[in-house]
């Protein structure tokens, strides 16, 4: 199955949603954006998946991130159950769903981009699209890409944060050390010699004494983040 790789140029595909008909590159604009699969409409882990997406879609919007669901139901079937997450997230009445779903009932998008699940199959033998996302950059490569099978919700709060990073990384000559969370302090790269480190880094570089005797683990405070 062909499939996606990190620094790819995501394709710039068309495909009808519940925002109408829509063409990738033109939607995203100069916008990140998250692009995640699910396996079937209707279902609890999905519907519980896309509530927690509509809850975080101030967060993500914030950051100038668009975020797009896809799977292989007809766009009638995305349009009823957007009713049912809505509700589900206690929603107000005449709340609008505030992403759109592409619908790919022929599985050509799901095919081309390797989001199919060989193993969580429909009633008819046909593979379902697995939990996929893929965190797309301004320059239309993909920047991050994970995949879920179809009895694990994902963690959108754990998206967001890693959104956090990518952005943050992009522009700044840093890395995020484990559980980096916004305002933690970050990691020098190892590419980065002590002595520009400290011209780039004003705020002081703290360097972890190791039996080692090797100053790899370099922390310093975080750099203002970019504003995209």
């Amino acid at each position: 199955m062909p499939g996606m790789l990190l620094g790819d140029i995501v394709p710039n595909f068309e495909a009808d949603s519940t925002f109408g008909r829509l063409k990738l590159h033109d939607f995203l604009g100069d916008c990140w954006g998250v692009l995640f699969s699910h396996p079937r409409d209707f279902t609890p882990v999905c519907t519980t998946e896309l509530g927690r997406a509509a809850q975080l879609s101030p967060e993500f919007s914030r950051r100038n991130v668009k975020l797009i669901a896809l799977s292989v139901d007809s766009l009638e079937d995305h349009h009823g159950w957007s009713k049912d997450i809505l509700a589900y997230n206690n929603a107000e009445s005449g709340s609008e769903f505030p992403f759109p779903i592409i619908a790919d009932a022929g599985r050509h998008l799901v095919e081309t981009l390797g989001m199919l699940d060989p193993e969580e199959k429909d009633q008819t033998g046909m593979p379902l699209s697995a939990r996929c996302v893929f965190v797309i950059g301004p320059d239309k490569k993909l920047k991050l890409s994970i995949l879920y099978p179809a009895t694990t919700g994902r963690n959108f709060d754990e998206i967001l944060r890693v959104v956090d990073s990518l952005q943050l990384t992009a522009h700044n000559r840093v890395a995020t050390p484990v559980d980096w969370r916004p305002g933690d302090s970050v990691m020098v790269p190892p590419s980065i010699p002590e002595q520009e480190a400290v011209a780039l880094f004003p705020a002081g570089v703290y360097t972890k004494d190791l039996p080692s005797g090797k100053k790899y683990l370099r922390y310093t405070a975080q750099p203002n983040p970019h504003q995209e």
